[in-house]
């Protein structure tokens, strides 16, 4: 029996005990991403990918600690190929994984289906999705990284209609969540805005030859074709209205003010008009100094890097708020995050998990490059 004198204190204790847990192996935090990565939508779901994977990158450098305890975030990457199938199960292989959070997915359309296998864990999720029902189901654990489309298609509506004084429009979307969303949205705002919607189609996520539907549309002699889609779609669309000889403006959302849209649609392109959440890149100095980062890393990226870098980012200064990476404890401090990231000084959400910042900025395609036209606040 060891002398009194010779058993360890308190202090001693407490001491050994904050020394192992410096010395400690870092607990493994999961988070989980999902989004196309094939297909013809690949290039958003790795542009998400990208931004995500130089967050979690930046936050294992600064050695975190949570809790006391040291952690190392890793990610658990799913190629949902914009399924909303393929989207379900693998939210359930997240789940089954013990993920503490996702940032995913990409597309309403796979976003809302997987939100309620989150929901129903109770893992906070962090989507790229737009389209309105993706909050509007009243889940606590949803949240965007980007506005929604009733913000953008609300701006673009009127904007059309009262600043580039385009009162006839032809409406096609490609009956996804987001391209149906975004369309109704633009459709409501430009007719509350004084304009007449002369056509409303629709075509399909996977369409290229859109011939019988501007045929049809032609007739009516538009001033603009609005288009809720991607540009794997929208890019086509404004070839063929090029070569219909179809005067109208074409007229989309974000999924089409990429790189990619002006590199397949080529001349056809030029005067294509597009909405982007946010500020322009060069009026927010650290999206600039993070697509630079991405380029170099990854080669090309369009814009989505910078948004997916704050979603994981958020993610994690909620975790830290709350000294926990269990979703539990930490998903009240992400419903109340007031956090400067690259892409807004002050990204917040409301009770649906809305960002609270609705600007949206105006593009149009000039000889290959997006030049603004203007900023209008959606909020």
């Amino acid at each position: 029996m060891p002398h009194p004198k010779l058993r360890p204190t308190p202090l001693v204790l407490a001491a050994a005990l904050l020394a192992s847990a410096w010395a400690a192996e870092p607990q493994v935090v999961k988070i989980g991403f999902a989004a196309p990565l094939t297909g013809p939508q690949a290039h958003y779901g790795a542009d998400m990918k990208a931004g995500i994977v130089l967050a979690l990158e930046d936050a294992n450098r600064q050695n975190l600690r949570i809790g006391g305890l040291p952690v190392r975030f890793e990610l658990l990457a799913e190629d949902d190929q914009a399924d909303p199938k393929a989207a379900t199960g693998i939210a359930q292989r997240f789940v089954d994984a013990r993920v503490a959070g996702v940032i995913g997915h990409f597309n309403s359309g796979t976003s809302i289906p997987a939100s309620k296998v989150y929901a129903d864990a109770g893992i906070p999720q962090i989507a790229m999705a737009t389209a309105p029902a993706y909050t509007a189901q009243g889940f606590k654990t949803t949240f965007r990284a980007m506005t929604s489309d009733t913000q953008q298609g609300s701006v673009m509506g009127g904007f059309v209609v009262k600043k580039l004084g385009l009162k006839k429009i032809a409406v096609i979307d490609d009956r996804t969540a987001y391209g149906q969303g975004l369309a109704d949205q633009f459709e409501r705002a430009a007719r509350a805005a004084g304009g007449t919607v002369v056509q409303r189609e629709y075509t399909s996520d996977r369409a290229t030859d859109f011939a019988s539907i501007l045929t049809s549309i032609k007739a009516k002699k538009p001033d603009a074709v609005f288009y809720g889609g991607a540009d794997s779609q929208s890019a086509p669309l404004a070839v063929q209205m090029k070569r219909l000889g179809l005067k109208a403006k074409l007229i989309s959302g974000e999924m089409t003010r990429t790189d990619t849209f002006l590199k397949l649609a080529g001349e056809a392109g030029d005067g294509a008009i597009a909405s982007l959440a946010g500020l322009p890149a060069e009026q927010t100095p650290g999206s600039v100094a993070l697509l630079q980062r991405a380029k170099a890393r990854f080669g090309a990226i369009e814009f989505y890097a910078p948004y997916s870098y704050d979603a994981t980012m958020v993610m994690v200064n909620a975790m830290k708020a709350a000294g926990s990476t269990q979703p539990a404890r930490y998903l009240p401090l992400l419903a109340q995050t007031q956090y400067a990231g690259v892409t807004s000084a002050k990204i917040a959400y409301d009770a649906r998990g809305d960002l609270k910042n609705g600007d949206i900025t105006v593009y149009k395609a000039d000889k290959g490059q997006w030049k603004v036209l203007e900023t209008v606040s959606g909020g």
